[in-house]
């Protein structure tokens, strides 16, 4: 696949998040895709799965606006900024109601397929704990 092929992947699966299919977003794995958290630790799909499943019920307006988009070879860079509605559950915080955002970086590996191969995130959920009052103001 072609960077721009690949970057094309990308932003369908920011669209599928925008539809709040989180199905057609795990369409774009290779079954043996590896995915990271933020220390470089492996986690396996289905928990990467959940944990998309669980924003979703919290955020269920979640929309995700693609600030930038880098493709080079066979890698994906995205630069994302998230907005919602708390709406249930997040991490111990019951909902809220109130409009929340974050931010975060991604990159994505592609094989010849089109199918993610290699996953990161790095998340900035500064923004968001600040609105639910779990970081303090100016901090």
């Amino acid at each position: 696949m072609s960077p721009q092929e690949n970057k094309a992947h990308a932003l369908r699966m920011v669209d599928a998040w925008n539809r709040g299919d989180p199905d057609a977003v795990i369409a774009y794995w290779a079954p043996d895709a590896v995915h990271y958290d933020e220390d470089g630790g492996r986690m396996p799909a289905d928990q990467i799965a959940d944990i998309m499943r669980g924003t979703l019920d919290s955020f269920p307006d979640l929309r995700l606006e693609a600030k930038s988009v880098v493709a080079e070879g066979d890698t994906v860079m995205l630069r994302i900024t998230a907005t919602a509605t708390h709406r249930g559950d997040f991490m111990g915080v019951p909902a809220t109601g109130a409009p929340v955002s974050w931010h975060y970086l991604e990159e994505l590996l592609f094989d010849e397929q089109g199918r993610v191969t290699a996953h990161w995130d790095v998340m900035n959920f500064g923004p968001l704990y600040r609105v639910l009052g779990q970081i303090p103001d100016g901090l």
